[in-house]
């Protein structure tokens, strides 16, 4: 079968190899079709955890009987042991994992959209997958994502699963959304159907590439342009951290995607994060939280839930809000890549969740007086936003003199 055009033509070339690599020397439909068949068994492990029309499922088996019609099959079990056959195609399963590029490729080859809308934006509103009695042993520690934290409980996934539980165990205060937790476990119980776990918290860490997240989309927006910026009077001097900027020439322009579930886009100032907000200014912080928290376990990706979390603790918790912007700081980073070297503009709304993690996280490091780090998130923020809407520069000369959050108050 023949494939057709999309706008990501890099993203479709690397299925179209893959394709290719496939169905080498394999001729007509039918023996394609076996190529597919035979390249799910040799390269996707399962039992995997899937979904189809939002049903959580375990995929058990992948098979061609020779229908070219039917094409390939997928055989799902449901929660309650249920089995049932449908079309490969049909099946969706977590977006970086090695069965959803050979689905995606699948789907190419059937002249089908490869990435339909629900693997596209993956979110954990809806059904999930749980945690099965047998998921967990006891007699050894659990490692945990931390999805959303309220007082008392979690509400986590397994580290390299999307299979939800509910942690209760103290020390929860220095649990933020996207950590991770190793625990100690003590009982595990099911209530209404839903699976729970109670423990010692041992440790906790931030690494998010251990989160396996499918990097945010970064899209290019043009030529950003020294020369046509505004950098003072004609009669001033170049401020010192300009020089460096301006001398570097043009650069490439980007726009980073912003998830926020529950957007709704024929009401663009009713969205959570305003919702979050306006119950912050009310004075209603715990109903505020609640809102992020929702956000964050929806997709952790959002990083505007992750800078608001921090804004919320700021003033009186900087060693508490640094986790929060830490976090959504790295999941941005993760579509930069280490030698990202062009240009974030505040002035593309979807850069400013990603620039406010950062903000955030430059002020909790001076606050706690770590002035050197602090430094060096300021210049990579000019650096990244030339305009410096947020104001760093006339922050910068104060860190590299040490001079004390407090003491810059009161001046």
């Amino acid at each position: 079968m023949g494939t057709r055009n999309s706008k990501n033509g890099k993203e479709l070339g690397v299925l179209d190899e893959l394709i290719a690599e496939i169905t080498v020397d394999a001729y007509g439909d039918d023996e394609q079709l076996w190529a597919f068949r035979q390249a799910f068994e040799d390269d996707v492990a399962l039992p995997v955890d899937g979904f189809v029309i939002g049903e959580p499922v375990s995929v058990i088996a992948i098979d061609y009987d020779g229908n070219e019609r039917r094409g390939l099959t997928a055989k799902c079990r449901r929660e309650d042991g249920a089995e049932y056959v449908v079309a490969v195609s049909e099946v969706v399963l977590p977006l970086a994992s090695a069965g959803a590029r050979y689905i995606a490729a699948y789907r190419r080859w059937l002249n089908l959209d490869p990435y339909p809308v629900e693997t596209k934006k993956p979110s954990r509103r809806g059904r999930q997958h749980k945690v099965a009695d047998d998921d967990i042993d006891l007699s050894k520690p659990v490692e945990l994502v931390a999805l959303s934290v309220m007082e008392r409980a979690a509400r986590c996934c397994l580290l390299g699963s999307d299979r939800i539980i509910t942690l209760r165990a103290s020390r929860l205060w220095e649990v933020v959304p996207g950590a991770i937790v190793t625990v100690t476990p003590r009982k595990q119980w099911r209530y209404g159907g839903h699976p729970y776990l109670s423990g010692e918290i041992q440790s906790t860490r931030i690494d998010v590439k251990a989160l396996d997240l499918v990097p945010l989309g970064l899209a290019e927006m043009g030529m950003w342009d020294p020369k046509e910026e505004y950098w003072g009077e004609e009669d001033e001097p170049i401020e010192e951290w300009a020089e460096s900027i301006i001398a570097y020439g043009p650069r490439p322009m980007f726009e980073m995607e912003q998830v926020l579930p529950g957007e709704d886009p024929d009401d663009p100032f009713n969205d959570p994060i305003t919702r979050s907000n306006d119950l912050k200014d009310a004075g209603e912080r715990v109903e505020a939280k609640k809102v992020l928290m929702e956000l964050c376990q929806a997709d952790l990706r959002c990083l505007d839930a992750h800078s608001h979390l921090g804004h919320i603790v700021f003033d009186f918790s900087p060693q508490d809000a640094i986790r929060h912007y830490k976090i959504g700081l790295r999941i941005g980073e993760l579509s930069l890549g280490d030698d990202f070297a062009d240009v974030l503009p505040w002035g593309l709304i979807d850069n400013r969740p990603f620039l406010r993690c950062m903000h955030g996280y430059g002020l909790c490091l001076w606050r706690l007086g770590r002035f050197d780090e602090a430094e060096r998130v300021f210049h990579r923020m000019l650096w990244l936003n030339p305009s410096d809407n947020q104001g760093v520069r006339f922050l910068i000369d104060d860190v590299k003199s040490k001079t004390a959050w407090e003491d810059r108050e009161n001046e």
